[in-house]
C-alpha cells in the first residue's frame, strides 16, 4: 500500500483528492494539509511514501515544502500538482528535489498512475513542458526573488528590508538588479514577469 499526504489549501479540491485517490486499491491517503508548514510537520509525524502537494499554499509553499521534505530521516517522494503550467516552476521543483510535476487538468488515472511512477523511484512529468523547462532560464538569484516577491505583495524597501534582515540600500541593489535582468519598467512589472514566467 502507497502512503501519501496531500498539501492542498483549497479545501473542496483536496477533498476531491482524497477521494480519488482512496478509489485505488494500492493507494491510501493518511493525512491532508491545508497549508505548506502544517504538510511538513504530519509528514514528520506520519512518514508517508509520497506527498502530493500545490505550489501556490500559505505559510510555505509547495516548492519550499519539497525542499524541506528532503532533510528528513525518510524522505517521501513528491509531486507538484499545480495549475501552473510554467517551464520556471517546472525547473524549480525540479531543484527542490520534486520527482513529479502535473497538472490539475490532466486526466485523474494520470495521478495515480504518477503516484505509483514515482513511488517506485521514477520521474513523472509533462514531456513538454520538461523540454521547455531547460530553455527559459531563471535569470534571478535566491536573494532577488525574495525581495522581488515582496515587493510584489506591495511591501515597501525599509518593510522589506526588516524582513529579510537586510539595509535599504541592499533592497535597493536587489531591486534594481532584478528590474535590468528582467527588463521591466519597475518593482511591480519585474515582479509580473517573474511570476508569468514562474520565476517568482
Amino acid at each position: 500500500m502507497i502512503r501519501v499526504l496531500i498539501a492542498e489549501d483549497q479545501a473542496m479540491v483536496l477533498g476531491a483528492l482524497a477521494a480519488l485517490l482512496d478509489i485505488e486499491t494500492d493507494l491510501t491517503v493518511i493525512a491532508q494539509a491545508r497549508d505548506g508548514r502544517a504538510a511538513l510537520a504530519l509528514a514528520r509525524e506520519h512518514a508517508p511514501d509520497v506527498v502530493l502537494t500545490d505550489i501556490e499554499m500559505p505559510e510555505m509553499s509547495g516548492l519550499e515544502l519539497a525542499a524541506e521534505l528532503k532533510s528528513l530521516p525518510r524522505p517521501p517522494r513528491v509531486i507538484i500538482l499545480t495549475t501552473f503550467a510554467r517551464p520556471g516552476y517546472l525547473r524549480r521543483a525540479l531543484e527542490a528535489g520534486a520527482a513529479g510535476y502535473l497538472l490539475k487538468d490532466s486526466p485523474s488515472d494520470r495521478l495515480a498512475d504518477a503516484i505509483r511512477r514515482v513511488h517506485a523511484g521514477g520521474r513523472a512529468i509533462d514531456p513538454e513542458l520538461a523540454a521547455e523547462a531547460w530553455t527559459d532560464e531563471d535569470p534571478l538569484t535566491d536573494r532577488e526573488r525574495q525581495v522581488l516577491r515582496l515587493a510584489g505583495e506591495g511591501r515597501s524597501g525599509p518593510d522589506i528590508a526588516a524582513t529579510l534582515g537586510l539595509s535599504d540600500g541592499t533592497v535597493r541593489n536587489y531591486l534594481s538588479e532584478a528590474i535590468s535582468k528582467l527588463g521591466a519598467r519597475n518593482r511591480v512589472d519585474a515582479a509580473r514577469i517573474a511570476r508569468a514566467r514562474g520565476w517568482l
